[in-house]
């Protein structure tokens, strides 16, 4: 028979509807319908039962696949000889999808699993048995999965790879197709720019024309060109970004055939094809499929016993986004992982023992090491899963490149917090048929695995082992259930220090994190949609005007035009009113903030990634935080202990080391040959050793404080690993929780080190003296549950000295320790007057409090409990619950109360006072994590989220099963005292909310000073985040660090990402990227504040600049018996709006009206600005007042006092006073002088002054330089300028602003 690895699935098609003869193997679940019961015959091949001539599909895309021919040229180069039509597939393998989200559209190799299969109720009798012949690959009996539709079917090693989504990340907006349609989409959706795009087109009829084209559509072309420009810019450089990340360097192992092997695979595969299609042409429809599968397997088979070649395994560095479905990523300790992955083989980096598969190591020309397997007899068992190691092979390994070999266990520890936000660390485990595995058989195995989801604590699928008979047959192929705690997710972190080797099995847009990130949303600012308004009525006023004046002339006294051109013609006339310039100046003014913000000094390392949105950083109110990696450092810390009558904190941990000196150093050993004896609880040894000169109340508290470390030595899940850097070995810790890491690390630090912890046992050392000091043997392991709140462990204590065998000594003392939250363990343990208050005082300090308790066991209690814990573990209903109440009768009674420890989340830098300081400035803050709800309460405490006078209302636990008028009822204390109450409610009972109660939850948490939501998936976040900018129509800023919280980045109206410790996927699609959570108040309340402030005051300006000069032309109108001519032409008018005054104006960018000390020192000013005030309908109204009264006073006067209405001579002073007046007024509205502001302004007057002689065209130059001229046009600005500002001041002594007030101080 030809070799297993030959029979694995080729590449996918691109969808399920192709129907094009190449040479592609069909989908499985098109061979037979859904749901059936698959079978295997003897050589192991499923077969389905008969179906109807009409169900099947023809047979012509069938084909029997092997590794494709991954060749050495003999170069030291790969080349691939295409077979068929898959030279193009290989090209077309990285050719991006459609967006993920259409998963009807999904290339996947689908195959149908079977449901029977993936039942949860059949698993291994022991996931760590080395065992194989009892695993089941067919249940009939099993239930019907729930997870049931398309799968994929993975050929682990397969060249070309099957065609999936690229393993790319990418936080771009926009693609070379989508550009220019969606960004002038955008553009013209605002009334503004489809105003001037009107009048630009209207240019082009002639009746209508006014001046020359150019004047209309340069300019908008001009603001266009800006706009598009920067949105491009923004997305270049996004994209830049993501290449970065792309281009990270991952180890990945790709399995082919020898040379040889693949030549004569070729020329196989040739004849292979004419036989399959001769046979094709004879079969008949009604042909049953497996007789057609038989008979080419047993012709490619043919003779292949005796020349099997081996499987050449090489080790490459390629970049993450060349990563594809099927690749076999090697990843080590503090790595990221790059793609969704499904874990084959763990080895720990402290085994040391080689491979149980002979390879040879060769340097290929590019460096990388070859492991090529030599050919080892497969003489295995009819499970076929049996290695040469275990049939009693010798092993032998040249050169340096050897797999370490793991455990049985196959364990690896995760980092989520990325992920899903959770600080515990995630154990994974290999399956045991992979993990025994050398790395040339994984050719044998397929994965098949379900259709890509977001849900990212599930995963059903299925790993597939095909091995070979002596005589060549293939055995039953071995199956084995995957679980998600076989997976290793994308943006996880291996903590663990492990090698870890796992096949790809979703890249790119079908990963767990994309899938749950929303897609990348063109923001837009409220200044913007302000401005937009004002536009609108702007533009009413301008039509209302034209029809004003024409009706006064009336609308049958037009001789030379229609009265509809007539009103046409006023309309461009005024549409100065509305100035195009208004956007060019506001983007070019944000391009101005986003340099200030990336070259403050103050908060080194910001980037501005949406350059388009820096005024919202003015008009934040309510701000959503992530936890983990954003408030915290998610480093732990015990800082406190307390015994009972004593605690223990800060420099006082001095005198619990000493007590751990004495009770556990010092021995009967008088010299280094003797053994010391080992502790036990009740050894008296143990107990005096604390001082024989010592108060007997020093000896109680020391006696106490020796039993509380020795259980917090023991009652944990921590592993202990040596680690090597620069020549020198230290330890390290593995757990699932940082709390246990922090406690044992603590243990060691007071004397007392962990050095080893398997299943069986744990061996404790002095410090001191580096002898060991306790041994115990693991009789039983109580993990912790969100549910039970607790943890415990039963040990047996070896007596003797620290020789003796750990199961040697079968009359040691029992011992039961426990460990938990407070709420359940005052229940447990003894009665005392001393546990509430404490731990009270320890949640006030914003400690995560833990209470520890112990029992000793006697034999005859400890059986009696294992007997009924063994009878309640069989039992196929309640199983948990019957296992929980054995162990609560048995155990969980009268517990000696030790102590309680308090740990503490290590904050960011001021996290403290940055989080008062936006509280003051008006801005309410929501924590929202996916974390534990006792881990959130103590950050959010500890953190002062929540102050000491508020009270902390929990919600939890509520299902859909609840009733509405209990749910309800919960809202009802927040309801009554929204100002002095903090709402903590878990994801479950957000969801509940969310999904029945939507608008009653969030009408009364948008009124709550903090929030704190835990247990919260990504899309939920992101809800929240919706929700509450519909809602409230308020500002909504949001911040996090990891990949869970891209998606909330995104949807809120200004998203702040924090660069990681573990990755930059949140930074990257954040409008704003800090470094730490203390620049954002910086951010918010100087930089957001001023962009803010100055362009309201720019917006004005430009606003008052078009009001005045229209002003001025329709008195001109007016008198000019309202004809429709202009003014003000071609040059006079291009030239007012750019060279004669927008460097003056624009300069207004640079001013700030307080310092950033009082900035900070009053946050009260920018509470302020959250009601708009400085750009509002009043501000808008009282600056059309103002350019009306100066456009009539400019224009009036000038033609009063010229004594002309139209002549040069008017046009020359009207113009000139207008220009003076718009320098005067910027001078006016300046707090604080910058010398950019100066110079603008003195040399804008210089360039008009020294243009006066170019404009003769316009101007009476002899005129010009005229007495008349010039007291003309002082009395007419003096007259103009003179009451706003008398006005101005006096407003300010009878009610001066805040800024002015702050100064004053």
């Amino acid at each position: 028979m030809s070799r297993a690895h030959q029979y694995h699935q080729p590449n996918a098609s691109d969808s399920p509807d192709d129907n094009s003869d190449s040479d592609i193997e069909l989908d499985i679940d098109e061979l037979g319908p859904r749901g059936r019961i698959e079978q295997h015959n003897s050589e192991g091949f499923p077969s389905w039962p008969q179906q109807s001539p009409e169900s099947r599909i023809p047979l012509r895309n069938l084909r029997i696949s092997r590794t494709r021919g991954f060749t050495d040229g003999g170069h030291g180069k790969h080349e691939y000889h295409p077979d068929g039509s898959d030279a193009d597939r290989a090209v077309e393998d990285n050719v991006p999808l459609l967006d993920s989200t259409d998963n009807s559209g999904m290339a996947v190799n689908a195959m149908e699993q079977d449901p029977r299969r993936h039942s949860p109720n059949h698993r291994f009798a022991s996931f760590f048995s080395s065992t194989r012949n009892n695993v089941p690959s067919l249940i009939p009996e099993a239930q019907e999965s729930t997870t049931n539709g398309a799968s994929r079917n993975i050929t682990i090693g397969q060249y070309p790879p099957p065609r999936f989504p690229p393993n790319a990340v990418s936080n771009a907006k926009y693609t070379a197709w989508s550009f220019l349609p969606r960004t002038l989409y955008n553009e013209f959706s605002f009334f503004f720019n489809m105003y001037f795009l009107l009048v630009a087109l209207s240019q082009l009829i002639p009746p209508l024309r006014i001046g020359y084209v150019s004047t209309y559509v340069v300019p908008l072309v001009f603001v266009l060109s800006i706009t598009l420009g920067k949105e491009a810019l923004d997305d270049i450089a996004r994209r830049r970004r993501d290449a970065e990340a792309n281009k990270e360097a991952y180890t990945v192992l790709r399995l082919h055939d020898p040379p040889e092997t693949s030549r004569r695979t070729r020329k196989r595969q040739t004849t292979k094809e004419d036989l399959r299609r001769s046979r094709l042409k004879q079969q008949s429809v009604q042909s049953n499929r497996l007789d057609i599968l038989e008979e080419e397997e047993e012709t490619l088979g043919h003779n292949s016993k005796d020349s099997q070649p081996g499987i050449e395994v090489d080790e490459l560095r390629i970049r993450s986004r060349d990563i594809k479905v099927g690749d076999i990523v090697k990843l080590g300790k503090d790595q990221r992982v790059p793609a969704d992955l499904v874990i084959l083989k763990s080895s720990s980096a402290d085994s040391g023992v080689t491979t149980s598969v002979p390879l040879s190591s060769k340097a290929s020309p590019s460096g990388n090491h070859i492991l090529e397997a030599e050919t080892v007899p497969q003489n295995s068992k009819q499970d076929g899963t049996q290695t040469a190691a275990e049939n009693g092979q010798p092993l032998e390994t040249s050169g340096k490149s050897t797999l370490n070999q793991s455990d049985s266990t196959g364990e690896a520890f995760l980092r989520t917090d990325q992920l899903d936000g959770e600080t515990d660390w995630k154990l994974r485990l290999a399956s045991p048929l992979t993990q025994t595995l050398d790395p040339p058989d994984f050719a044998r195995l397929r994965i098949i695995a379900g259709r890509p989801s977001k849900k990212v604590n599930e995963f059903v699928g299925t790993a597939e082992y095909l091995s070979h008979e002596d005589n060549g047959a293939h055995s039953k192929p071995v199956s084995a259930p995957l679980t998600i705690d076989n997976t290793a997710w994308a943006n996880t972190v291996l903590a663990s220090n492990a090698t870890v080797l796992a096949v790809v099995v979703y890249t790119g847009a079908q990963t767990r994190q994309a899938m749950s990130t929303s897609p990348p949303r063109s923001k837009t600012g409220l200044l913007d949609c302000e401005i937009n308004n004002l536009t609108k009525i702007l533009c009413a006023l301008t039509l209302s005007l034209s029809v004003t004046l024409v009706a006064l002339e009336g609308f049958e006294n037009q001789e030379e035009m229609k009265w509809y051109v007539a009103i046409t013609r006023f309309l461009i006339l005024f549409s100065t009113i509305i100035p195009i310039s208004l956007r060019v100046n506001l983007d070019m003014g944000k391009s101005v903030y986003a340099w200030f913000i990336e070259r403050d000094q103050g908060i080194p390392g910001t980037v501005v990634r949406t350059s388009t949105i820096p005024e919202e950083l003015g008009r934040i109110e309510y701000l959503l935080s992530d936890k983990t990696g954003t408030l915290t450092q998610n480093e732990m810390e015990l800082k406190k202990i307390h015994v009972g009558t004593v605690s223990y904190a800060n420099e006082a941990m001095d005198e619990v080391a000493s007590y751990i000196r004495q009770g556990f150093v010092t021995g009967p050993a008088t010299n280094a040959s003797q053994r010391s004896s080992l502790v036990t609880p009740s050894s008296t040894f143990h107990k005096t050793s604390v001082g024989a000169s010592a108060t007997r109340t020093r000896r109680e508290i020391g006696s106490r404080v020796l039993d509380l470390v020795l259980a917090l030595a023991l009652c944990h899940n921590v592993t202990p690993s040596v680690e090597e850097e620069n020549g020198r070995g230290f330890t390290t810790y593995q757990a699932s929780s940082p709390d246990e890491i922090a406690i044992v690390r603590w243990t060691e630090q007071v004397g007392l080190r962990l050095i080893r912890r398997d299943r069986k046992s744990i061996t404790l050392q002095s410090v001191e003296t580096s002898r060991i000091v306790v041994r115990v043997q693991v009789l039983n392991v109580f993990p912790f549950t969100s549910e039970g709140k607790r943890m415990g462990i039963i040990v047996r204590f070896n007596e003797g000295d620290d020789s003796a065998d750990v199961r040697a000594d079968e009359a040691g003392e029992i011992w039961f320790y426990q460990k938990g939250a407070d709420t359940v363990m005052t229940s447990i343990v003894a009665a005392n007057d001393w546990l509430d208050e404490e731990t009270a005082n320890m949640a006030r300090e914003g400690f995560r409090t833990l209470v520890i308790g112990r029992k000793k066991l006697s034999a005859q209690q400890y059986h009696d409990f294992s007997a009924s814990y063994k009878e309640a573990s069989l039992s196929l209903q309640s199983r948990d619950a019957r296992m929980a109440r054995v162990v609560k009768e048995h155990l969980e009674v009268n517990l000696e109360l030790l102590g309680v420890t308090g740990v503490e989340d290590k904050l960011q830098k001021d996290v403290k006072p940055s989080l008062e300081l936006l509280r003051n400035a008006g801005i309410k803050i929501w924590m929202l994590t996916g974390d534990k709800v006792e881990t959130a309460r103590c950050v959010a405490v500890s953190a002062k989220l929540v102050s000491r006078t508020q009270y902390i209302h929990a919600i939890t636990k509520l299902t859909p099963a609840t009733p509405a008028s209990s749910a309800l009822d919960t809202l009802s204390l927040l309801r009554s005292r929204p100002d002095s109450t903090a709402l903590l409610i878990d994801g479950d009972s957000l969801s509940y909310f969310l999904s029945h109660h939507r608008w009653e939850f969030i009408s009364i948490a948008v009124q709550l000073p903090a929030v704190i939501a835990c247990r919260c998936s990504p899309t939920q976040k992101a809800d929240i985040a919706y929700l509450i900018r519909q809602f409230t129509k308020k500002r909504v800023a949001c911040i996090g660090d990891g990949g869970n919280d891209v998606s909330m980045i995104q949807a809120a109206d200004v998203g702040v990402g924090i660069v990681g410790k573990e990755g930059r996927q949140a930074s990257l699609a954040a409008d704003f990227s800090i470094t730490t959570f203390n620049h954002l108040t910086k951010l918010l309340v100087w930089h957001g504040r001023n962009s803010y402030k100055r362009s309201a005051k720019l917006a004005q300006f430009i606003i008052h600049r078009g009001l005045i000069i229209s002003v001025c032309q329709t008195i001109y109108s007016i008198a000019a018996h309202f004809e429709p001519n202009a003014l003000y032409r071609d040059w006079l008018l291009v030239g007012y709006a750019t060279v004669y005054t927008m460097a003056p104006v624009f300069s207004l960018v640079l001013d700030k009206d307080v310092d950033e000390g009082l900035a900070n020192l009053y946050p009260e000013l920018y509470k302020e600005l959250t009601n708009g005030q400085s750009l509002s309908y009043r501000t808008f109204f009282v600056w059309v007042a103002v350019s009306i009264y100066q456009g009539s006073i400019i224009q009036g006067l000038s033609q009063i006092l010229v004594g002309s209405v139209d002549s040069p001579q008017m046009v020359s002073v009207s113009f000139t006073v207008l220009v003076i007046n718009e320098l005067i007024m910027v001078a006016s509205e300046i707090v604080t002088w910058h010398r950019i502001m100066a110079a603008s302004l003195l040399g804008t007057m210089a360039i008009y002054i020294g243009s006066v002689p170019l404009l003769g065209g316009y101007f009476d130059l002899a005129y010009v330089w005229s007495w008349g001229f010039a007291w003309r046009v002082a009395s007419i600005s003096a007259i103009s300028l003179i009451p706003p500002y008398s006005v101005k001041v006096l407003r300010r002594i009878l009610k001066p602003p805040s800024y002015r007030k702050v100064q004053g101080i």
